[in-house]
């Protein structure tokens, strides 16, 4: 094993379906196998777990974490950063909050990669398999904040349509597509 390719081994503590947990670390190019996820537990030993048996995979800070902290598993307020906020409910209906990215197309078949609620707390990023959830509801669309700065720069209002340079327009802007006199 290279120095590089250690440096992408990230500290993972496993939450299974059967309220088992395992600590270890996983490669975050290819930790999800085939077969489920593949780690290397904390004596250093190839585990692969099947993902209809995990929970989530919780990628942390520290494995103990602060056990005098109370973790904020919902936003008290509307998120800040960009993505989809969403209500994740698992199959043993504990209920999580977090941010997927806007992108749904970059997420595998596999699960989910979440950003939580709580960016203090211990957990930097969560992957909640597919199999766990009972439900998934979006509650939110926080667009990025750099691309409203960008669009008010050009001079551009936000909501209406803009005309490239070149391009023919074919409806006027007071009718569109279906609208008629």
């Amino acid at each position: 094993m290279t120095d590089n390719h250690k440096s992408t081994y990230k500290k993972v503590v496993v939450r299974r379906l059967d309220h088992g947990v395992v600590k270890g670390f996983v490669d975050s190019a290819s930790y999800l196998g085939p077969g489920g996820i593949e780690m290397l537990d904390r004596e250093g030993r190839a585990v692969v777990i099947p993902l209809p048996e995990i929970k989530a995979v919780f990628f942390v800070r520290e494995f103990e974490g602060n056990p005098q902290r109370s973790e904020r598993k919902l936003f008290l307020s509307r998120p800040r950063m960009a993505g989809l906020w969403v209500q994740i409910t698992f199959k043993d209906h504990e209920v999580l909050e977090g941010l997927l990215p806007s992108n749904l197309v970059e997420s595998g078949p596999e699960g989910f990669l979440v950003t939580p609620a709580d960016l203090y707390s211990n957990n930097l990023r969560i992957f909640v398999p597919r199999t766990a959830l009972s439900r998934i509801n979006v509650l939110g669309v926080i667009p990025d904040g750099r691309q409203r700065k960008r669009i008010q720069k050009r001079g551009e209002v936000p909501g209406e349509p803009t005309t490239p340079e070149g391009q023919l327009t074919l409806f006027p802007a007071s009718e569109g597509p279906g609208e008629k006199e």
